[in-house]
């Protein structure tokens, strides 16, 4: 059976009809056979083939949430435990590790060398974040089709280098998948991304090194790593991109993402209004907390866990104290406390937000830009090794320390010479916040579901300089709802300048190339549409012209 739903524009006002498929799933069925061919043709989303590489840092249990509920537009290859300067395990055979200036050398503590470093006994945090998962998949593949089974997720687990921070000796069954996986025939990229140190995927290239590297086709081995390749780091946290990666295998593509939403510890301490809301302890726990197994496990503020039993840097699950009394009680605070049931933090989001299917295309190229942000050039790179406050400062001095910090975070001294990037923070956790429901949603009509972007012909378009080009799309809503849409430029291209389009607000708009722009520049238009539903879900299609 049919229904008969309303698309409306910025103006409120109906433009036409467009007919859906009752059936939801039947509509996001297709749509997700479309998406698993190659991503050559007008509309065809890629799946990314993606290797997730972890540290035990409590944000990465709860970046892994967030993309799991995203493996309907990935390939996931790997789910990799890996080390850090600030997690690592040891080998168990009472060898004492340590590396000047580290986190375990600062606040005036001499904590190492040691056996292990902030490590637990028996870490298991990614198979946990995957058990719930399995919890949830009855739900989940309700609302989407191309979830991947838990079976198949649990296959990808592997034990990368944890035993010493930025040990790069020897293989662990993680570099050994990473190795594999980069030598194989597969084609397109292969996405690694590194959430602690990249120590483990520094090994996979260490090898393929001293396996191949005096051999005759050595050359054509490297191009084809080198082509394949592409890290998402967050950060250089154990040195060994610096000390490994960068030297010996120059022209790497490194894609560090900043400028775009704070997905980090103390993103509230500094949130905008638009923000600030999406981050509220009523928030959390409307949308994130108390949704099934995996809100139960996703980490907030003062929720009484804790990753490793006695770690004074993880005061974050207690309540009911102030920084005083928790540097009293032996805590390392380096962050001031927040509102209990708050939001806590998912650093390494950026290293992934660009690959998620949302229309934006960013994992096409670093410089696209999207949910993650936009990549950083060479001066403008982090590295989580920098220096942190001694833990008797008083509360106001941490305030002003860690807005300074974020503002740091997020911003390079060029960055006034830049356009605004835009906001992208309300529209992912609103997705977010939808496919957390799907997890304890069995039926598909009870929840809400991204509308649908098609843009009529190309994404990739020459046009000459005063040349009218024509766009038009055709946009759905598989709950009936309805949608919104407007056009706008995505200040990525490398045409300086602002263009104009007619009918901004409507499926059918009109750029004029400017005249000034000359041969090669590109110009990134994107068609936006937002839905109704509950919570209000955006989709994209980003058009890019190149100027002839």
């Amino acid at each position: 059976m049919n229904s008969l739903a309303s698309l409306s524009l910025a103006s409120g006002k109906p433009i036409y009809n467009i007919r859906l498929i009752t059936n939801g799933f039947l509509l996001l069925m297709l749509l997700t056979m479309v998406q698993c061919q190659a991503p050559n043709s007008l509309q065809e989303q890629a799946r990314p083939r993606i290797v997730i590489t972890a540290d035990p840092e409590l944000d990465d249990l709860n970046s892994l949430i967030r993309l799991l509920l995203y493996s309907t537009d990935l390939q996931i290859e790997g789910l990799v435990y890996a080390s850090s300067g600030f997690h690592w395990k040891g080998d168990g055979k009472g060898t004492k590790w340590f590396v000047p200036g580290r986190e375990y050398t600062r606040y005036g503590l001499s904590l190492c060398p040691c056996e292990s470093y902030r490590w637990a006994d028996e870490e298991r945090f990614i198979h946990d974040v995957v058990e719930a998962y399995q919890q949830a998949y009855p739900n989940l593949i309700t609302h989407h089709p191309g979830y991947p089974s838990p079976d198949e997720l649990i296959s990808k687990i592997r034990i990368g280098n944890i035993e010493f921070d930025g040990d790069i000796s020897k293989d662990s069954p993680g570099s050994d998948l990473i190795k594999s996986l980069l030598l194989d025939d597969v084609p397109g990229p292969l996405y690694l991304t590194a959430w602690g140190g990249q120590s483990t995927i520094a090994r996979a290239f260490k090898s393929i090194e001293e396996e191949f590297g005096q051999h005759s086709e050595w050359p054509q081995i490297r191009e084809k790593v080198l082509k394949k390749a592409v890290i998402l780091p967050s950060g250089d946290q154990d040195d060994t991109y610096a000390n490994y990666l960068q030297p010996n295998w120059p022209g790497l593509d490194y894609r560090q993402f900043i400028d775009g939403p704070n997905y980090g510890y103390g993103a509230q301490l500094n949130a905008s209004p638009d923000n600030a809301p999406y981050l509220t302890a009523d928030w959390m726990k409307e949308n994130v907390t108390s949704r099934g197994p995996l809100g139960a496990l996703y980490r907030v503020w003062g929720d009484g866990k804790q990753m490793v039993k006695g770690d004074i840097f993880d005061y974050f699950g207690l309540d009911g104290y102030t920084n005083e009394e928790l540097k009293a009680m032996g805590y390392i605070v380096w962050m001031p406390v927040q509102q209990k049931g708050s939001w806590l933090g998912e650093g390494d989001n950026s290293t992934f937000m660009n690959m998620l299917g949302n229309g934006l295309r960013a994992y096409e190229e670093g410089s696209f830009g999207g949910w993650g942000g936009r990549q950083a050039g060479e001066l403008e790179r982090g590295n989580f090794t920098f220096s942190v406050p001694d833990s008797s400062l008083s509360d106001s001095s941490l305030e002003t320390m860690m807005s300074t910090l974020s503002a740091f975070a997020r911003d390079s001294a060029k960055k006034e010479l830049r356009p605004a990037f835009p906001a992208f923070f309300p529209a992912a956790q609103r997705d977010f916040a939808a496919r957390m429901k799907w997890a304890v949603t069995p039926h598909f009509q009870d929840a809400n579901h991204e509308p649908v972007v098609v843009v009529t012909g190309p994404l990739r378009r020459e046009a000459a300089p005063g040349e009218e080009l024509r766009l038009s799309a055709t946009v759905s809503d598989p709950d009936g709802d309805e949608v919104t849409a407007r056009w706008w430029q995505f200040r990525v291209g490398s045409y300086p300048g602002e263009v104009t389009l007619a009918n901004a607000s409507s499926l059918q708009t009109t750029l004029t190339v400017p005249h000034d722009a000359q041969s090669g520049h590109t110009i990134h238009l994107v068609l936006e549409a937002s839905d109704t539903g509950s919570p209000a879900l955006t989709r994209y299609q980003r058009v890019v012209v190149r100027v002839k």
